[in-house]
């Protein structure tokens, strides 16, 4: 069934477990984060990412997705990650997305404000829900090229500030800023799980979000939600995991696309479920 963050997250935060978002990009994916939330019974966020559209097209995979979505008895939210640009985001909202995030975490602090405020509006009226970020999440494909970025500290997010600014744009999740970056980790992660347990005081209404969370350890996942995370965005992982049964499928001289497609499918599957496990989100549908 489709759902918004709103049928999803907030049973997640008062349980005291996580919802993943796996994003996905061709029928493969879509059929193993799917069948994943399925086989265990879980609450599932899917969709992708401005980032990613050029491997994907926003229309294919929000058809792709939807369909799957409406036709399943589990809570499936389909949600626009990481959305760039206002533009784009409205188009998201109107193919059918039942969230997004807009994330102008870059932007200076008022400008992130307006943004926010303005387009939440917007997104209620469709009846979608919103996700921000406040602070920045780092990229670990920065590291080498810039040493600062490996001190995200001055980026965190700030407890008092996350209250200012959920009170101001209304947003109905909101990404935080504590120790994690996007794609596969060079240096080990250090979360800030204080800065979580402070932030989930500050807006005890408002499910967290943690972003950057493939590389980290079982344990840093586990503290994380006992300290308020109630949705944790996963790609990289599952990405791997298809790539790696393909790739293991060819040096074993299986070569055709009847060959490798269910095997994309069913590790990208494994590896979901491994993650749902690790998230508390089993049964939870």
């Amino acid at each position: 069934m489709l759902v918004n963050f709103n049928q999803v997250l907030h049973k997640a935060q008062r349980e005291q477990y996580a919802v993943g978002l796996f994003n996905a990009l061709n029928t493969e994916m879509s059929r193993g984060v799917i069948g994943a939330a399925q086989a265990l019974r879980s609450p599932v966020i899917v969709g992708t990412a401005e980032i990613l559209l050029p491997f994907s097209p926003l229309e294919c995979v929000c058809d792709a997705l939807k369909y799957m979505a409406e036709r399943t008895d589990v809570p499936v939210v389909l949600h626009y990650d990481h959305g760039l640009t206002f533009e784009k985001c409205m188009e998201a909202l109107k193919l059918g997305f039942t969230s997004l995030m807009y994330d102008c975490s870059t932007d200076p602090y008022e400008e992130n404000v307006r943004k926010l405020a303005e387009l939440t509006k917007i997104a209620h009226a469709f009846g979608a829900t919103v996700e921000a970020e406040l602070g920045h999440v780092g990229d670990n494909d920065r590291m080498e090229e810039d040493p600062s970025a490996q001190d995200p500290s001055a980026f965190y997010t700030d407890p008092v500030q996350a209250k200012e600014f959920v009170d101001k744009t209304h947003v109905d999740a909101l990404a935080i800023a504590v120790g994690t970056a996007h794609g596969a980790y060079r240096f080990t992660p250090k979360l800030d799980f204080d800065r979580i347990v402070a932030i989930r005081h500050a807006i005890p209404e408002t499910p967290l979000v943690l972003h950057g969370g493939s590389g980290l350890s079982d344990e840093d996942f586990r503290q994380a939600i006992r300290c308020g995370i109630a949705k944790v965005n996963i790609f990289t992982d599952i990405n791997v995991a298809g790539a790696k049964a393909i790739r293991e499928a060819v040096q074993a001289e299986k070569c055709a696309m009847t060959d490798l497609m269910n095997l994309q499918v069913e590790a990208v599957k494994a590896e979901t479920m491994k993650k749902m496990r690790l998230f508390g989100s089993e049964g939870k549908a």
